[in-house]
């Protein structure tokens, strides 16, 4: 505020005014100071002021603080914040039916578009080139966007004598205020077609296919969007054209999960390698890795391959491949496997019993927080 002038000295009222009496008030002067309308060089402080004013005074709240205790009970409850009230910009338009800026009739961007690509794991991890073939509409190229034949004029509509809109006047109480719509004629245009283009129908767009290269970045996952710029809707009028945005799902991977940049692998191992402890040779997603499994090895055990996990899709660091070993028990074996494992088992000293619960997490426990179930 320009000055610690009295609120209702402002709106020239007392301090007993009710609503009704603030709007009328509040829009008499406002009709007088808009800037636009009153050249004067203190007219625009003076319409902040009475905005300012009539923002505390119309809300009920504030201007109780105010009544109360003066400006210094409106801190820290946004009494000074011009921009939070009445918009500066559109007051003209709203009190007068004006416009301050021309036609409203704006050329616009093009539409942006979506395009849902399917790829591999393989390519989502290492990165690929993808070839995608849209549908999209593009400008006309017999009528260059014109909408009319070639060698035809163009004639402004009389219908909103080129404005593209149709403006409806209508009152309240705080003056003429003004309905905007596009104008049916023309549709928004400002134009009348005489000879419409035979390509596009006077519509100065058309569907056209074509063939783009998408560059997948290695480390992608479900719902990542690639934008290729310019590849979108047309503008309108010589705007920028919209962007097209590839929306990428990965493909189920035959053996691997994937959790954020590591990648999961469940081996199966049979008792005897569990017991003794091998060698095995295991997938990883760039090739085959040989891999120790140590004797002794239990149900849920994790052994990890640093490095061999997907690249962070920002800085390109790897994560790892996360091995959790699962034991596989025969359902069905043959005579001599049966005399072998009853021989066997009468050398353990360990026998069936219940476990006791140490309060640390069990195997299933482990395997599902791991696969991230």
């Amino acid at each position: 505020m320009s000055s610690q002038q009295d609120y209702y000295d402002i709106l020239g009222v007392s301090r007993d005014a009710d609503p009704d009496t603030l709007k009328n008030a509040y829009r008499r002067l406002a009709k007088k100071l808009h800037p636009d309308v009153n050249t004067d060089e203190s007219s625009e402080a003076q319409f902040k002021d009475l905005n300012e004013a009539y923002g505390v005074l119309s809300d009920a709240e504030k201007r109780a603080a105010y009544d109360r205790y003066g400006h210094e009970g409106l801190k820290g409850m946004g009494a000074n914040d011009f921009s939070s009230g009445f918009p500066f910009d559109d007051i003209f338009d709203q009190f007068f039916g004006g416009n301050r800026h021309g036609s409203r009739r704006q050329p616009r961007r093009g539409s942006d578009l979506r395009y849902d690509l399917t790829i591999s794991f393989d390519q989502a991890v290492h990165g690929a080139t993808q070839e995608i073939e849209i549908t999209r509409p593009e400008i006309c190229s017999r009528c260059d966007g014109t909408r009319a034949e070639p060698d035809t004029s163009i004639s402004k509509c009389v219908q909103c004598a080129g404005s593209g809109e149709i403006q409806e006047v209508r009152q309240t109480f705080l003056g003429s205020m003004v309905n905007v719509t596009i104008c049916p004629n023309c549709r928004g245009s400002g134009e009348k077609i005489s000879s419409p283009c035979t390509q596009c129908n006077g519509i100065g767009q058309h569907n056209a296919t074509k063939t783009l290269s998408v560059s997948i970045p290695a480390g992608v996952d479900n719902e990542t969007q690639i934008r290729l710029s310019g590849e979108g809707g047309p503008g309108q009028l010589g705007q920028h054209n919209g962007d097209l945005y590839v929306a990428l799902t990965v493909e189920q991977h035959k053996f691997f999960q994937r959790r954020n940049n590591d990648i999961i692998l469940e081996l199966e191992i049979n008792i005897s390698e569990a017991a003794l402890g091998t060698t095995v040779m295991i997938p990883t997603i760039d090739d085959k890795q040989e891999l120790r499994i140590p004797s002794g090895t239990q149900p849920g055990d994790i052994l990890r391959l640093r490095g061999l996990g997907v690249p962070n899709v920002r800085n390109g660091k790897r994560g790892d491949q996360i091995v959790v070993t699962t034991v596989a028990i025969p359902k069905q074996t043959t005579s001599e496997q049966q005399r072998l494992l009853s021989e066997l088992g009468n050398t353990f000293q360990h026998r069936a019993q219940p476990k006791e619960q140490t309060g640390e997490k069990g195997f299933f426990e482990q395997v599902r927080q791991i696969l991230g179930m």
